[in-house]
């Protein structure tokens, strides 16, 4: 059990990390990765853990957003399949036919139905279970938002696993195939 001086620490370095994942993806919407933060801009590895530290928190930040995102989508992959899914969510960010915010980008489409990634419409509960896989998840999101991860996708907006075929997928241009995943974006500059 933490002590009540140790929980007010940790919520403070939750909330400053909010605040920033808050401003640096402002930044990636407007900016995409051309400007790099500066040096207090970014969300430090305590401040990111601190977050959603048992993975059953309501999902209204970039952080936990993505960090769900990357953990239900690549969990059991390892590190490389957790990036890329997140080079994904962050290309997506501010490009056009796409929500300006990770929480936009993730929640895009009905809980139940239509979405763009399957764990958020599965219907099934959302809390992280694996608290090594979700800790990981994390540390990504943490680089993500910071603009330290490289794209390894070429620019992907799409991306599904090799054991599917979605119906989408011949309309895009396959831009790689990483681990289990393929990835792909529009011939031309636009999304649908």
């Amino acid at each position: 059990m933490l002590s009540s001086a140790t929980a007010e620490d940790q919520k403070q370095k939750a909330e400053v990390a909010k605040e920033k994942a808050e401003i640096l993806e402002e930044k990636a919407s407007s900016e995409g990765s051309k400007t790099p933060p500066g040096p207090t801009e970014l969300i430090t590895k305590l401040q990111a853990q601190s977050v959603d530290p048992t993975g059953d928190e309501p999902m209204d930040d970039a952080i936990t957003c993505l960090a769900r995102t990357i953990y239900w989508e690549a969990r059991g992959t390892s590190t490389t399949g957790m990036e890329v899914v997140a080079n994904v969510v962050m290309n997506r960010v501010g490009h056009e036919g796409f929500p300006e915010t990770v929480c936009g980008v993730v929640k895009q489409g009905q809980e139940q139905g239509a979405c763009q990634f399957s764990w958020w419409c599965d219907g099934r509960p959302d809390d992280a279970k694996e608290d090594e896989s979700y800790t990981t998840a994390k540390d990504i999101t943490r680089k993500a938002l910071n603009r330290q991860l490289k794209d390894r996708t070429n620019g992907a907006l799409y991306f599904h696993h090799r054991k599917v075929v979605p119906s989408w997928s011949n309309e895009y241009m396959k831009t790689v195939e990483i681990e289990d995943f393929l990835f792909y974006k529009p011939a031309g500059a636009k999304a649908k």
